[in-house]
């Protein structure tokens, strides 16, 4: 049976689109250029500063820009970090039903601390996590596997009993690395090119409620 679910946050548990989209349209437009909708910035969520900054100003690591405006990137989200960011729909509930069920859950993403913990806290999930490692926890981030191996001790569990959510294609190759269960979130921040099937999840939700028939599923099994 399955006793620990772990989750990617962005894109996965919080829609943080909105308020990192704000951030790219801010130095866009401190540069005279206009928004960009959110349609277009919202599938490069998921790739942080590095993403955004590149679909919005066309600059990329290794420019002789990028780290000044990196910097400057999370100086402005650092000040608005929740200010439109909310948990996905239903994923209130999917995780009330998973307590309840007696199953504990946790948080394993790339977002280092310094933001994520305060967002963990706005959304009244710090003390309902079993664990919360972000990308600065480590030396390491997805898709190597230490951040779920150690996801796995403070969960005090092993792989076959856990499973890991996420949006990303590195989600799955980190849970592969460990050989546990990898269920892909298709309402997340997927690019329009990106074709789920070939990433080799053991299964797809649509949306958070689907995630617990699938569990019931494979307990059953």
């Amino acid at each position: 049976m399955i006793d620990l679910v772990l989750f990617d946050f962005d894109g996965t548990l919080a829609d943080t689109a909105p308020d990192l989209a704000a951030v790219a349209n801010r130095q866009r437009n401190e540069r005279g250029l206009p928004d960009l909708p959110l349609a277009a910035l919202r599938p490069l969520a998921s790739q942080g500063a590095r993403g955004l900054i590149g679909c919005a100003l066309g600059v990329v690591p290794g420019d002789r820009e990028f780290e000044p405006l990196r910097q400057q990137f999370f100086e402005y989200y650092d000040a608005a970090l929740c200010v439109h960011t909310r948990l996905f729909p239903d994923v209130d509930r999917l995780l009330a039903e998973l307590e309840a069920a007696g199953k504990r859950w946790g948080i394993v993403t790339n977002k280092i601390s310094r933001f994520t913990t305060p967002i963990v806290r706005a959304l009244r999930l710090e003390q309902r996590a079993t664990c919360v490692v972000c990308g600065d926890t480590l030396a390491y981030t997805k898709p190597h596997p230490a951040q779920l191996l150690h996801a796995l001790d403070l969960g005090k569990t092993t792989a076959d009993r856990a499973v890991y959510v996420g949006d990303d294609l590195r989600d799955v190759q980190a849970a592969r690395a460990v050989a546990m269960r990898s269920v892909v979130a298709a309402y997340g921040y997927l690019g329009a090119d990106e074709d789920i099937e070939q990433w080799g999840g053991d299964h797809t939700i649509s949306q958070p409620l689907d995630l617990l028939d699938w569990i019931r599923a494979v307990d059953a099994a």
